[in-house]
């Protein structure tokens, strides 16, 4: 995995061509390239999908879950936010004594 945050973004035209582990943070999207599946080529010589640069072989994921989540994790656990040092500006801003807007002011914990 590389160290620089800037040399794991990809374009999907880049991605699409390179076998990894993607995600998108706006569409929340994990996208696994595996090129190490061949399917006969004779298929798809036919009129229907003449040209076609992508074909839906089926509904389903065959993804091993636990491996996909043991990805995530690493990658979470690596580049957390919070490793290099950030707090967000509201929280440097906010003393310990001021409550945020939805706060009843209430301990954690107690049930009055």
């Amino acid at each position: 995995m590389a160290l620089d945050p800037e040399e794991n973004l990809y374009e999907v035209e880049e991605l699409l061509v390179q076998p990894g582990t993607y995600f998108n943070p706006q569409t929340e999207v994990v996208v696994i390239v595996d090129d190490s599946a061949s399917i006969d080529q004779e298929v798809f010589n036919m009129e229907a999908y003449e040209g076609a640069e992508w074909v839906r072989l089926s509904d389903e994921v065959p993804v091993d879950e636990d491996g996909r989540d043991r990805v995530l994790e690493a990658f979470q656990t690596h580049y957390h936010p919070g490793s290099t040092g950030s707090v967000s500006e509201t929280a440097l801003e906010q003393g310990d004594d001021e409550l945020d807007e939805d706060e009843d002011g209430q301990d954690p914990g107690r049930e009055d």
